[in-house]
């Protein structure tokens, strides 16, 4: 069965500045814990950021940073390990509520603490247990904080209750699904959970909006969200300098260019492929600044840059908008990779090989010139292409299409990574 997930961009959620890639003169070096060859600073302009205080090349780690909480995605249940997010075979099963699964019993008493705050509930409520996945990852974050007595490994340089908040700055839908959140937490974890008075919970609930990372897989898809105060303080740019990918629940950064001392610590807080005024505009709605860095100011990118139905009718939808678009649009356009990229998707769902790889196929000649060198997002496509290939029996095509996969990842999440491991499996087994 050669299915694999519908293609999805990365997605990580955080803010701690104000406007980002632009020359600041620095006010302040910020010393708590710390991180070898790492440094946090302050300025009027960006807020809090880090720096690095010694050279690092392409594809060495910064830093790793275990998650201060995290909590596995309800549609993995029974795929993925429920403590440390490992996909595999032959999961033990909780012999209470029959829905959490570990990968043996030393991972289940491990995650009991986090568990048990669900555990009876989901038998108490049923099918009627629908708590949203911020909800739980909050309640986590509050019962991890009556647990712990002194920092721990993911706050080294940043404390959990430091984080940015823009509660503040919030409009009224996002306001409203807070209070949703916070209606769901109480319902739902109030039997195991000291819950704090409702201003700190609106707080809460802003720091991990603005600082939750979307933790996925080697194809982007999603597995389930964590907390990294340590890594929350990396800013963001256009031109990243480092990407953030993980290893089961910790994160890990590495670089992607070559930096010097003194050079600031930047990812990507968004999908890059979107031209510079669209990029902007979800900053400005998801993070509260419009980014100012060298690629902002200077477009240099933006020249070459659905709606709910079955998956015969999207497909459709699709090919007539590419068809509209082909009249007026070159293939190198953004919207038309887009909408290349949801064609694909559908292709992949509806198991139609041949139509995925015609979609594909034409992304990545584009993909590999627009993203930075280092992409998931370009990793990922040429993932989808190779296990396709090798599927259909294409196995020159599909070997080729994983050594790309596996160069970038070799740089984006270091060479000896599981998920490098298991391609390489593949490769030999074919």
């Amino acid at each position: 069965m050669w299915y694999v997930d519908a293609p999805k961009p990365v997605s990580i959620t955080h803010a701690d500045q104000t406007q980002s890639g632009v020359e600041t003169h620095v006010e302040e070096v910020t010393m708590t814990g710390s991180i070898d060859g790492l440094e946090m600073f302050s300025s009027p302009e960006k807020g809090r950021g880090l720096r690095v205080s010694r050279g690092f090349s392409v594809g060495e780690l910064l830093f790793s940073c275990p998650a201060y909480s995290s909590v596995l995605s309800v549609t993995e249940r029974g795929s993925c390990c429920d403590l440390c997010f490992r996909r595999k075979q032959g999961l033990a099963r909780c012999g209470k509520c029959k829905k959490a699964f570990y990968c043996n019993a030393s991972c289940q008493k491990a995650d009991w603490a986090m568990h048990k705050l669900e555990c009876s509930a989901m038998v108490a409520f049923g099918e009627n247990w629908c708590p949203s996945e911020t909800s739980r990852l909050v309640a986590r974050i509050l019962a991890k904080k009556k647990l712990q007595k002194e920092r721990c490994d993911s706050e080294k340089i940043l404390l959990i209750g430091e984080m940015q908040s823009h509660l503040e700055d919030e409009d009224n839908e996002k306001k409203e699904k807070t209070e949703a959140d916070i209606a769901g937490l109480s319902r739902f974890f109030s039997k195991h959970l000291e819950v704090p008075s409702h201003r700190d919970l609106l707080t809460l609930f802003s720091q991990v909006a603005c600082n939750g990372f979307t933790i996925e897989d080697d194809e982007l898809s999603h597995m389930g969200t964590a907390v990294y105060p340590d890594v929350a303080l990396i800013n963001h740019s256009c031109l990243p300098s480092v990407i953030v990918t993980f290893n089961g629940t910790k994160a890990e950064v590495r670089a992607v260019q070559d930096m010097k001392p003194g050079d600031e610590v930047l990812i990507s807080y968004i999908d890059l492929l979107y031209p510079t005024d669209d990029r902007n505009s979800r900053l400005r709605e998801s993070y509260y600044f419009t980014c100012k860095c060298p690629e902002c100011q200077k477009k240099s990118k933006d020249k070459v840059k659905l709606k709910s139905a079955p998956p015969s009718e999207l497909l459709e939808m699709c090919e007539q908008s590419l068809e509209e678009m082909g009249a007026v649009f070159e293939d190198s356009n953004v919207y038309v990779l887009h909408m290349m990229y949801q064609a694909m998707g559908v292709c992949i769902y509806m198991q139609d090989a041949d139509g995925a790889l015609r979609y594909g196929e034409k992304l990545a000649r584009y993909y590999s010139k627009l993203y930075p060198p280092y992409s998931l997002n370009v990793s990922s496509l040429y993932l989808k292409l190779g296990r396709i290939y090798m599927a259909m029996g294409r196995h020159s095509e599909g070997i080729k299409a994983l050594t790309k996969a596996i160069t970038i990842m070799e740089v984006a999440h270091g060479k000896d990574h599981q998920y490098l491991e298991d391609i390489r499996k593949e490769l030999t087994q074919k």
